[in-house]
């Protein structure tokens, strides 16, 4: 620690704790860089509060990662582990282990990023049939892949291996349980090489028990480094100790790329890979601070909030307080849209390339004043079920949100919210109330839209803790709910 205040960068990995501490006698720190993706044992909110640039390497090990999920897929598919093993204990069974072509077969992938995409593109060479589900990405950029984009429903009912690069969030958690398993192909394979806990381990295992799955192949589980023996000791799964990024390659590219990183950052070049660094002068950020933070909720909120792929985000700025330069609060818009998909890699600086890369369309428009509201940001979501409205505005420092497609609200747009889609009768708050309340979720905060009396309505509930997937279907089987969805969104 008394070594700290003597340098301005400070490079980490995985199990090196910049803590609070660390960071507050860094006295001449101006750059804090991971080595690898994840930034969890960095505190950058610390670093954000001494002005320390924190940045990640997320490329570095992509071909690495795409490698190892083709080479678990061939693997399971030709016995490879098994077979070896026989092998060297002097056995020869050739007819033991009998695999399986995956050539004319349908792989499916949970997240075309940039390893799903370099998985598609091998796979493809293999004479794989592939289905996409990515809401990130175009049905254009889609095609250039040779992905079909379909439905998660479709992609589960239809693919022989069905392999995700998807990050693991509440959302995502147990994302494959027992339904999922048996809605899927009589003799499917899975393949995880992302992270664990998305698959319900006890569901898969027991789906493999049953003979309707085929197998697993699996690098990371939900509990590393505990694994449970009665998953991994089946003969029909292959499994690795989490060795994606683990090449000499992947390694030296991860340390070539925040190596270079940092020292442009020291000598004032452009910063790539920024998680904590917004591009916008001082005294702009004054002026429009509130409303990145405002932005890169809305935009957090516009993407848990839909499920079909986007084709356009469009954002409209009313007032005069926008005839600054706004480009980085359409930035903001646009990292916080990809956020809840990418968490560990978007950023300021290249939310606008993953947006591109996507064939995503993003627009700009401008008007002069609106009738309530002196100053009003709208973005609009444009995707191939409809589009999707949420207005905002600041008073004073507060952050407030106006509006969600037809309906008015006042809502505060912070930490866990409940979205309850009902039909304006008597009773509907209080029995919402009460299924909270026995599950033990306080209310923060509520606001309610509504068309009129007796039409459509909406709630916008802001909780203490997180609603659990059973409290969502609990509250979605009351007559007088039409739907529920659970968010949330970044404390900035």
């Amino acid at each position: 620690m008394s070594s700290i205040p003597s340098y301005h960068a400070l490079l980490v990995r995985s199990h090196t704790r910049a803590d609070a501490a660390l960071i507050q006698a860094g006295t001449n720190l101006k750059v804090i860089g991971r080595a690898g993706v994840g930034t969890d044992n960095i505190d950058v909110e610390a670093a954000t509060r001494n002005g320390i640039v924190v940045m990640n390497s997320p490329t570095g090990n992509t071909v690495s990662a795409a490698e190892h999920t083709l080479t678990m897929i061939l693997a399971l598919s030709r016995n490879i582990a098994l077979a070896n093993a026989s092998l060297r204990e002097g056995r020869w069974e050739r007819s033991a282990f009998t695999g399986v072509e995956v050539y004319g077969k349908t792989l499916g992938i949970l997240g075309l990023g940039r390893i799903g995409t370099e998985v598609a593109r091998r796979a493809r060479g293999f004479g794989m049939k592939i289905l996409g589900v990515d809401p990130y990405i175009s049905h254009g950029a889609a095609e250039k892949l040779s992905v079909q984009l379909v439905g998660l429903p479709d992609l589960i009912k239809n693919s022989d291996y069905i392999t995700v690069h998807i990050p693991l969030t509440q959302d995502t958690h147990h994302l494959f349980g027992a339904e999922e398993f048996a809605a899927m192909k009589r003799g499917v394979r899975i393949v995880n090489c992302a992270r664990g806990g998305i698959f319900d381990e006890v569901a898969l295992r027991e789906s493999i028990q049953s003979g309707h799955c085929a197998g697993a192949a699996l690098d990371v589980f939900e509990n590393e480094p505990e694994i449970d023996p009665d998953l991994v000791g089946l003969p029909n799964v292959l499994a690795t100790p989490h060795l994606g990024a683990s090449t000499a390659e992947a390694q030296e590219n991860i340390s070539i790329e925040i190596a270079t990183q940092c020292l442009n950052a020291l000598r004032g070049k452009p910063v790539q890979n920024a998680i904590n660094l917004p591009s916008v002068d001082a005294r702009t950020l004054e002026v429009l601070g509130p409303y990145l933070q405002l932005a890169e909720k809305m935009g957090s909120l516009q993407a848990q909030l839909i499920d079909a792929t986007i084709h356009e985000v469009i954002v409209e700025y009313t007032g005069g307080l926008f005839d600054k330069n706004v480009t980085p609060v359409t930035v903001a818009v646009q990292k916080g849209l990809l956020s809840p998909a990418l968490p560990e890699l978007v950023n300021y600086v290249n939310a606008p390339f993953y947006m591109q890369q996507r064939g995503i369309r993003v627009t700009e428009t401008r008007s002069s004043s609106h009738d309530v509201f002196a100053n009003l940001l709208t973005v609009t979501v444009r995707t191939d079920k409809g589009d999707r409205l949420i207005s905002g505005t600041v008073f004073g420092r507060e952050l407030r949100l106006v509006m969600l497609d037809d309906y008015h609200v006042s809502a505060t747009p912070d930490g866990g919210m409940l979205l309850v889609y009902n039909n304006d009768q008597p009773g509907a708050i209080g029995v919402i109330g009460t299924l909270l309340g026995k599950h033990g979720i306080n209310i923060a905060d509520m606001s309610v839209g509504r068309e009129g009396p007796g039409g459509r309505a909406v709630m916008l509930i802001n909780v203490d803790g997180i609603v659990p997937r059973e409290l969502i279907h609990e509250l979605q089987s009351q007559k007088q709910i039409n739907s529920v969805r659970f968010v949330v969104l970044p404390a900035l």
